[in-house]
């Protein structure tokens, strides 16, 4: 017969008509019959799928509405999977291509039920023979003693899912069996219904009511399309594999699934048939989203899929979108922070600058009275490049070279023990099961091993729960509403967690304690209710590349001694800080992307002392990085612009050493150190707020202060057990707590460029000492380093200050400050305004519109080796009762037509010591080249081998992790106006 002899259509709808098996005769009869009977994927093949008695929709019970990609493949699929339990014997091996409706010649059927041959389960078990098929017709089997299986049998129930019910208790004592459409519910005697603890039992669209299903390895399990509700549950023990696929829990008392215990060393025969039944569904990370567009954009825009190594895109960010953004003036002009100090206000030396720039404009002088001071130490950093570009730090605009995260694929191909974990099929399988509205979700401890891919947890009490040095492997699942923490890892517990959603939690997405070390990739963790992700208790891990945003509290937590490495993630719109290290908290912080955060991009206190390299935090709606009280750390090599508060945030009493920073474009200061004890607003900055004492244990509760200003109430801690932490049972020693980072007394301040902030560069009101080396200090609104608090000493020593828009350097009265081999040009003001104690040592103040060096006011001050060349203003000038020495300075005159001296000490003033001064003027020669140059040594700040800021040359993309979640109140202060954060 031709297939062409009658329409398509009319062949249609004959062959609706015909069963499965004469479908597959029809598909061997030709090519075109077989595209033809592939054509109803729609139609009969959805119709035999749906229709089976012993299987349900095949995205039961997580998606039910949306259809397969493949009707057939589904049913081909389900076909596979109920055999499994008839494979052990040598008969069933076939390769003939009718396998699926190939049977076993001497099986037999047997009826049970009412007016059937048997009316008990227990009668017919006892007659029948291996592999036999027994009907159970509608109705309640209750047996009042265990019922032993000892022969393969199958059971059905016959008619619709529910009218057959078995209230027994069933020990399996042989090789294999298969249960389906039926309900199980406990006897009186036992919450058991069905053991085994060598052979394999095949579970297909059952129900389990108030029941428990016990595996106990060798023995293994495969469970489809069935239901545990109103308290049942799965335990499997020392399980090497077991497969639970489409099933619903809901309703559990405890954990909807336990497995407990490593997997024995014996395997049954089922072992490989389910691994290859895993293998099917593992489409696993190794090949998943390679091809996904990247995520995580700085700005909005679409990036293109990068590979390894080259996972950044071009984003052209600048001012104005930033401004129109978040509705506030990108310069910040006239900020005031302090009430007795105003970066706003012009000094008189620099209105009279002012007013001498404009008269000198209209006659011009030619002569070139400029010092040139182009080859300082730190000039490298504004020359143009080979390809005419300009370096970061002579820029103008921020990077616009944001790495975006890796791709799962990319990051397995990067970390072999991920991969190996990602292909690994290894204990209890959970693939598309939904567990719903009961206590617990997976539970492993004791060595257990389980792998979770493309499940749905919502509603419980937690999600996952990993410990005792236990393995757990979690593809692509969802893990939402958990009324505590969603995934919980504690006890050493390790494993691979990537490319999940975690999301709407009332704790911790991820709570990692206890030496717990997962590896945690590619996630989207979102919207809690508190942290992300939380590590403490000497937890630790890998979490890199996931994206963590619009979390209440901080993005990332790291506390009480936790030390993981978070790396490469995208970490946005959070409710407060971006990442927060508090209470001895550590770990290995580097190139991620922290952005658009409420409080600061990364806030460390409390003894938090993690390293932070090569990260960008940005537009943040406060402060960029946040050092509080005891806060510690090495912040080096990171990028952190556009800021609507301050880029670097530090309170004196913390020991941080911020090294090769790139702190740029921020709204307020580039870098504030300040005062503990700053009269307004104390308990915020020390972080004190109440309900701080609840911290670490149940009930902790407070009122938390946003940036705002308006509170609400804490929440209590969960805590599952009930159980009180005793942290100092997990803490580090002192020494090892500190053993990573080389011990500093000082607070260090190195090697940083602090550029084109609106306010001034570096702000310091600081009771404690400071050391401030090689830095470029260029182009801030306001000026460019400002004292106006240090009791003790703070030491300037080899920057560069150029082209601030007010003055270089300001020492406000009781300070005390060495400025040492600095370079200090051309900026709007005062090159030096000093009126505290300390020295001025061998510094070039040059090009300065105000006078070069202006000493008013100071108790004790040391003016020594300097050279100065002010554009009109006087190069050194003393004004009121000073006590010092100036002596061995070299003056050069500025422009020829200034009236001002060079060298000035108010009449009166017996105290100032003037000793050697050599002033140079200029000639009435007309030259265009300049007349001098600065030589012996070269212009300041010398050049030195590490006078170059760092690169990005550290180990990128290293991991370590682990989860517990504790209770801790997050509070906001404000710093006299400023949007300072501070969190717990």
């Amino acid at each position: 017969m031709e297939v062409g002899s009658l329409p398509v259509e009319l062949w249609r709808v004959i062959l609706a008509y015909l069963p499965l098996s004469d479908l597959g005769r029809c598909c061997q009869v030709c090519h075109a019959w077989r595209e033809l009977i592939l054509s109803l994927d729609n139609t009969r093949w959805r119709q035999l799928c749906l229709g089976c008695p012993e299987c349900r929709h095949p995205n039961w019970p997580s998606q039910p509405h949306v259809e397969p990609p493949s009707w057939r493949e589904a049913l081909k699929q389900h076909a596979l999977a109920t055999r499994t339990w008839t494979q052990n014997g040598p008969e069933v091996q076939s390769t003939a291509c009718l396998l699926f409706f190939r049977r076993r010649k001497d099986r037999r059927v047997w009826h049970v039920g009412p007016g059937c041959e048997y009316e008990s389960l227990r009668g017919v078990l006892a007659v029948v023979g291996p592999y036999d098929r027994v009907i159970l017709h509608p109705g309640v089997y209750e047996e009042q003693a265990e019922v032993v299986l000892k022969v393969p049998v199958e059971l059905v129930g016959l008619g619709q899912l529910g009218e057959v019910a078995l209230l027994v208790c069933m020990e399996q004592q042989c090789p294999t069996a298969r249960l389906c459409n039926l309900v199980f519910m406990p006897p009186w005697f036992s919450t058991v219904v069905y053991k085994t603890s060598w052979g394999h039992v095949q579970l297909d669209n059952c129900n389990f009511e108030g029941a428990q299903l016990q595996v106990r390895g060798p023995g293994t399990c495969q469970a489809r399309f069935c239901s545990f509700s109103q308290g049942s549950s799965a335990h499997l023990l020392g399980v090497v594999l077991s497969l639970l696929d489409s099933c619903d829990f809901s309703g559990s008392d405890t954990a909807s699934v336990t497995v407990e215990g490593p997997p024995v060393s014996e395997k049954n025969w089922a072992c490989k048939h389910l691994a290859v039944l895993a293998r099917t569904f593992t489409s696993c990370g190794a090949s998943g989203n390679s091809d996904s567009p990247s995520r995580g954009h700085l700005t909005g825009s679409s990036a293109r899929q990068q590979t390894p190594g080259t996972n950044v895109t071009k984003e052209h960010v600048n001012s104005t979108d930033w401004q129109r953004r978040t509705q506030v003036d990108a310069v910040c002009r006239g900020t005031v922070i302090e009430d007795c100090w105003s970066d706003c206000d012009y000094s008189e030396g620099e209105e009279e600058s002012k007013v001498g720039e404009l008269t000198n404009t209209k006659n011009p002088f030619k002569l070139d009275y400029k010092i040139p001071f182009d080859n300082h130490g730190l000039s490298h950093l504004l020359k143009p490049q080979q390809d005419g570009s300009l370096p970061l730090a002579s820029s103008s605009d921020p990077p616009c070279v944001i790495p975006e995260p890796f791709t799962l694929q990319q990051e397995l191909n990067r970390d072999p023990e991920a991969q190996i974990l990602a292909a690994s099929t290894f204990g209890c399988i959970l693939r598309r099961c939904l567990f719903r509205e009961g206590k617990g979700g997976m539970h492993l401890s004791n060595y257990g091993q389980a792998r979770l891919e493309g499940n749905v947890f919502r509603g419980l009490n937690y999600a996952v729960r990993c410990i005792q040095n236990s393995t757990i492997v979690m593809l692509r699942n969802e893990v939402c509403e958990c009324r505590s923490s969603g995934v919980f890892l504690r006890l050493s517990a390790q494993g691979l967690i990537a490319e999940n959603n975690i999301h709407s939690n009332s704790e911790a997405g991820i709570d990692i304690r206890k030496g717990a070390n997962p590896i945690i990739l590619c996630n989207k963790i979102h919207s809690g209710l508190r942290s992300g992700i939380v590590v403490l208790g000497n937890g630790k891990g890998a979490i890199r590349s996931n994206q963590i945003y619009n979390n209440k509290e901080a993005g990332v937590y790291i506390l009480f001694s936790g030390n993981p490495v978070v790396c490469g993630n995208h970490i946005f719109r959070g409710q407060t800080a971006g990442i927060a290290i508090n209470e001895n908290g550590r770990g290995m912080i580097t190139e991620n992307v922290i952005k658009e955060n409420q409080w600061g991009g990364v806030d460390i206190r409390r003894g938090g002392d993690p390293i932070l390299k090569n990260n960008y935090i940005c537009f943040g709606y406060s402060d960029g990085v946040v050092v509080g009280e005891r806060g510690r750390g090495l912040i080096e090599g990171n990028h952190v612009f556009y800021n609507k508060g301050c880029g670097v945030w530090v309170m004196s009493s913390s020991l941080p050493q911020l090294l090769g920073n790139y702190i740029t474009h921020n709204c307020m200061y580039g870098l504030a150190v300040l005062c503990r004890k700053d009269p307004e607003n104390i308990e915020a900055r020390e972080g004190n707020w109440p309900g701080q004492d609840g911290i670490g244990r149940e009930g902790g509760s407070g009122e938390r202060i946003g940036v705002d200003g308006e509170g609400r109430e804490g929440q209590e801690n969960f805590n599952e057990e009930g159980e009180l932490f005793a942290w100092e049972s997990d803490l580090d020693s002192e020494d090892e707590r500190h053993s990573a980072h080389r011990s500093i007394s000082v607070a260090l301040v190195e090697r940083n460029c602090i550029n084109y902030n609106g306010a001034v560069g570096l702000y310091v009101k600081s009771s404690e000492p400071l050391n401030v080396f090689s830095n470029l200090i260029k182009s801030n609104h306001g000026t460019g380093i400002a004292v106006l608090q240090s009791s003790q000493l703070t030491r300037l020593v080899s920057n560069c200050v150029i082209h601030n828009g007010r003055g270089g350097v300001t020492v406000e009265k009781d300070c005390r400050v060495e400025l040492r081999g600095n370079g200090i040009y051309k900026n709007s003001g005062h090159g030096v305004s000093f009126s505290g104690t300390g020295h001025i040592v061998e510094t070039d103040v040059i090009g300065n519109r105000g006078c070069g060096i202006q000493v008013s006011g100071s108790v004790d001050i040391k003016v020594l080796r300097n050279r100065v060349q002010p554009v009109q203003g006087c190069g050194i000038i003393v004004l009121g009762l000073v006590r010092g020495v100036v002596h061995d300075n070299l003056l050069f005159q500025g422009h020829p037509e200034s009236k001002k001296p060079l060298l000035h000490v108010e009449p009166g003033n017996e105290t100032c010591v003037l000793r050697n001064n050599s002033v140079l003027r200029h000639n009435n020669s007309c030259s265009s080249a300049p007349l001098w140059v600065l030589e012996n040594p070269p212009p300041r700040p010398p050049a030195s081998p590490t006078s170059g800021l760092s690169s990005s040359q550290y180990p990128s993309r290293l991991g370590i992790s682990m989860t517990t979640r504790i209770s801790a109140t997050v509070e906001s202060g404000c710093h006299s106006g400023s949007m300072f954060c501070s969190i717990l």
